[in-house]
């Protein structure tokens, strides 16, 4: 096939980024769709998109467009991504994939019945550092990986109308940030066995603040992460095993430097990832080599995966009291 033709629904920040992304690498960004089409104009000539339209519909519908990037709420992840999908395209829907698990697995479902490839956007699983930290630990540098440190702490708007604090909208840390640390640990270990969450504080909204967690896992390793959207600590990451440590430099969900200790504290490995732009190319590249490949699924970022997450995140919902509407549908 011809170069895959990418189109991007929602004209905020991530998409902004995205957009940008797109364009270090080359990638060919056809439309851009917003319920506001001077927004969708004003975003297509910012970035360089062939085609602006006025509705999510319309650019489902682009016949150029092979695979749509969506960028919108959380609470709009799984209308946004059907009507791409019944377009027939393929979707890389932002992070967290869907409000909870319910519609996370309606989302899968669909997408297999389309035949289509559906995967969330943890763009961090495909940088430079954490595809040399998989290599790392599959030839055993430091022993057994057997536990996880990772925090995702940022101090972001507290106006109860802002996404992050609107429920209606999905907010909360947890969704938005908490997501990271727990995708990390899925990464590493595969779905807990236990998962205790700590610790929760609640904004008025309802939405939450502050969330921690510990996870046991079945092979006997642990998690222990903490999400905040009220206060940013150092963004470090460590994983531990029974022969030494890595140690990802802030912010470790981005691209970064990282480190490989022994047991005796020597360094066994150095590793820089840096790379142009944010980093969101490395998933979009993904994207295109499992359409061009006629492949189903990333082994990287599988959709199976995502929906397990999805439920992991509604049990700590449980606990730290944070409903959503759509969790009673």
């Amino acid at each position: 096939m011809g170069q895959v033709g990418w189109g991007i629904m929602a004209t905020g920040g991530i998409a902004s980024a995205f957009a940008n992304d797109l364009k270090v690498d080359g990638l060919k960004l056809v439309a851009v769709g917003s319920r506001d089409a001077t927004r969708a104009r004003a975003f297509a000539d910012r970035h360089g998109a062939l085609r602006a339209h006025g509705s999510y519909r319309a650019l489902a519908e682009d016949p150029e467009v092979d695979v749509v990037y969506v960028a919108t709420p959380h609470n709009l992840h799984l209308e946004n991504a059907l009507t791409a999908i019944e377009a027939g395209k393929h979707v890389l829907v932002e992070k967290a994939l869907t409000i909870n698990a319910q519609e996370a697995a309606t989302l899968a479902a669909a997408a297999k019945r389309a035949g289509v490839v559906c995967m969330e956007a943890m763009w961090t699983r495909f940088l430079p550092h954490m595809v040399r930290l998989r290599e790392l630990l599959d030839h055993g540098v430091i022993g057994q990986p057997v536990g996880l440190i990772a925090d995702h702490t940022q101090r972001l708007p507290d106006h109860p109308a802002h996404r992050l604090n609107d429920l209606a909208l999905g907010g909360g840390a947890l969704l938005d940030l908490g997501v990271y640390p727990i995708s990390f640990a899925y990464d590493l270990f595969g779905a807990p066995e236990q998962i205790e969450a700590v610790f929760g504080a609640l904004r008025p909204t309802g939405a939450d603040r502050q969330v921690s967690a510990v996870f046991s896992h079945g092979s006997g390793a642990r998690t222990w992460w903490v999400a905040a959207s009220d206060m940013r600590g150092a963004n470090r990451a460590c994983v531990l095993g029974t022969e030494g440590r890595v140690e990802i430099d802030p912010v470790w969900y981005t691209p970064t430097t990282m480190r490989a200790y022994g047991a005796d504290g020597r360094l066994l490995d150095s590793f820089d990832g840096a790379t142009p732009g944010r980093g969101m190319q490395h998933e979009a590249r993904e994207m295109e080599r499992l359409i061009e490949d006629g492949a189903v699924a990333s082994s990287v970022m599988p959709l199976w995966q995502s929906v397990e997450i999805m439920e992991t995140m509604d049990q700590i919902r449980a606990q730290i009291g944070v409903v959503y509407a759509a969790d009673a549908v």
